[in-house]
């Protein structure tokens, strides 16, 4: 266990983000290379779930786009992260909310 945590401490960047929870709508920011170019997009979303610990923290984000939901997972240390922002916080009583999926409309809106 002690070589993994060496490894982490090593050779891992660790950034700074705000701390969020599911049921939050945040933005994240990531850096996409196009041939040659790069540019910066945008996913903005509710959290669903976060797991993992150390290299493997995840979380996942959902929207809907033109009424078709978009799951995306991002891995908390990915390099091409550039920032993440928190727009809303939202009150859930589950930290995974699996849920969220089969709910459309208002039904679909998370308090906050």
């Amino acid at each position: 266990m002690d070589i993994i945590k060496y490894t982490e401490n090593k050779f891992l960047f660790k950034k700074d983000f705000p701390l969020f929870h599911s049921g939050d709508t945040i933005t994240v920011f990531f850096e996409i290379k196009e041939g040659e170019k790069k540019r910066i997009q945008s996913f903005k979303g509710v959290i669903i779930k976060k797991q993992g610990k150390g290299l493997t923290k995840t979380f996942t984000i959902r929207k809907i786009s033109a009424g078709i939901g978009i799951e995306r997972i991002f891995v908390f240390n990915q390099p091409n992260i550039q920032k993440i922002e928190v727009n809303k916080k939202g009150k859930v009583r589950r930290s995974k909310i699996y849920y969220f999926r089969t709910l459309k409309g208002k039904k679909a809106k998370v308090k906050s």
